[in-house]
This record gives structure tokens, sequence and C-alpha cells, in this order.
């Protein structure tokens, strides 16, 4: 996490105190495990109506639907946050809110794949190509869709090239605009690179190719996990420590949350309030809907038991 030295400006500031605002309607650690808790879905939906994901709940709400809810609050506090800022200081939020459009550009290649058409995110002013994604009628379109756009040419029109190259080019896009997360960036790119080559067996000249971000060259040679953390600079490898076997890289998912929240944490709540204040308040949000949509999970499932554990681990 890098200090930016950078002035304030009356949009950050305006931003900052709203953003704060917004933090003290989390749900938060315990609020999670108590909805983690509760012995069915129904019971942690109806605690969860009570809190700022209500406003999207319907009363009978699937898990899924119960998530997406979730989801949709999140984007929704973003877009509000982000009219609270100038214009020029918007970028860092959008790239940070990128994911709501991979995750609408994944499920158009789902739909392409065979899959059923999903209900998009709404962007808004945080959009930065979904309106030119989302009618595209075939994997090679969608590519060249792609290509023409800021994502880029993902290298192939396949499913896992798509996914992979959306991923990567995400990391490369934070990491030129939110200096502050240029660890956090280069982390989760470890994690997707150390998946890709142990878990999916892609071979690392695919992923050479890609142009993964923030972690240098060396890791092309790695052939195992140990080979792999050592060949990567310590702002990219924090995320592997720790784990012994490619199967356990879950565990790094987990620590990546806990060190990006906790850096997260100082961001929003620095004496000093602007940039930072905003950039490490849409992480918090992040985390705390990341963690409340894990939470329902584990309620749908009885609440008890293994699955109580894994939560704690994860949360």
């Amino acid at each position: 996490m890098r200090a930016t030295g950078r002035p304030l400006t009356p949009g950050w500031v305006a931003g900052s105190i709203r953003a704060r605002a917004m933090l003290s309607r989390r749900v938060g650690r315990d609020g999670a495990r108590e909805l983690a808790a509760c012995a069915s879905l129904g019971e942690a939906r109806a605690r969860l109506s009570a809190t700022a994901y209500g406003r999207a709940l319907r009363s009978d709400a699937t898990l899924a639907d119960a998530q997406r809810a979730v989801a949709d609050t999140f984007l929704w506090h973003v877009r509000v946050l982000a009219g609270w800022v100038l214009p020029s200081a918007l970028e860092p939020i959008r790239a940070l809110a990128a994911w709501f459009e991979l995750a609408n550009i994944d499920e158009r290649v789902a739909y392409l794949c065979g899959g059923p058409v999903a209900r998009p995110f709404a962007l808004g002013g945080l959009a930065t190509a979904w309106p030119q994604l989302a009618d595209a009628q075939s994997l090679t379109e969608l590519r060249e869709r792609l290509a023409a756009s800021p994502w880029g040419d993902p290298g192939a029109p396949d499913r896992a090239a798509i996914r992979v190259g959306l991923r990567l080019a995400w990391a490369r896009r934070v990491l030129s605009t939110v200096e502050e997360a240029a660890e956090w960036a280069a982390g989760a790119v470890a994690l997707l690179v150390a998946r890709e080559l142990l878990l999916a067996a892609r071979p690392a000249s695919v992923l050479a190719a890609a142009r993964p971000p923030g972690i240098g060259t060396a890791w092309e040679t790695a052939s195992d996990l140990d080979a792999l953390r050592a060949a990567l600079a310590p702002g990219a490898a924090w995320t592997l420590e720790g784990i012994d076997e490619p199967r356990e890289l879950w565990r790094g998912e987990a620590g990546w949350w806990r060190r990006v929240e906790g850096d997260a944490e100082r961001l929003a709540h620095a004496v000093l309030m602007g940039r930072s204040t905003v950039i490490g308040s849409v992480v918090l949000l992040a985390a705390d809907g990341r963690r409340t949509a894990g939470a329902l999970e584990i309620a749908a499932r009885g609440g008890r038991g293994d699955a109580m554990e894994v939560f704690d681990e994860l949360a």
C-alpha cells in the first residue's frame, strides 16, 4: 500500500465525508457471523432485510437472488459515491469497480457458450465499454469488440482466454490508476498465475503471452509452487506465503482479502481525508459485501459444523 502525497481537492473531501457515512452502514464481521450462524436462509434473509442490503432484497429471495441483492447494493453505493467526487477524480473509483463490468462480460460469455440470459449489473457512469459489448453475438465478435476497447485483446476467442485476459487487464488498469493498490493488484495476479499454472495446467507460454502485470517474467520457468514463490518479487509473492501445495491456493485468496481489508481500513480512516479515504472505503464496502454474501451461503446450509469453521477463516 502506497501513500499518494496528492493535494486535496473539494471533490475528494466531499467524497470522503460521504464514504465514511456509508461505512457506518456495513454489516461488519460480527454481523456477518450472526448471519452465517442462522439456521436457514429464511432466518438470515430476515436479519439482512434490516440492514443497508435490505433495499434490494425480496422477502422470497433464493440464495442466488439474495447474494445478487448484496452485490447490487454495493454497486449502488459506489455509484452514489462516484457522484460526490469531481469528474477528474472518477477514474480510480471506476477502475476499482470494474469487477462489475467484468462480471457482465463473464455472463455474456456464458450466454454465448449456451447458458441462460442473465440480468447485467446497471453500471451507469462506471461503465467503461459494456454498452459496446452487451449485444455481441459470438465469442469472435466479443473478442473483436474487447480489442477495440480499453479492456484490450484477450488473445483468443475462447472462454478461458477471455476470462484470464479480462482479469489481467483489470489488474493492469488498477496498477496504472490506483497506486495505493499496487501490491494488491500484483498479489492478485500472482494468485491467478499460480492457479492457471498449477491447477489448470495452462502452459507458461500461453500465460506469458497475456502479459501478466506486476510480477515480472522469472515466473515463466517455475514448475512448482516453491519455485513460483521464489521467482516473484515480495510485492507479489506475499499472497503465496504459508501455502504448501496448489490445492491450498484458496487460503491465499483469504489471506489476500485480510491484507487488503487491513490496508483499506488504514486508508479510509486516515486523519487527513481525501483520495485515499474514498479508495479505502470502496474496498471496505466490497469486503463487507463479499463477507455478507458468504454468510448467506453458510446460513443456507444450516449455519453449523465445518461450514462455520470455513467461514471464520475466510471472514
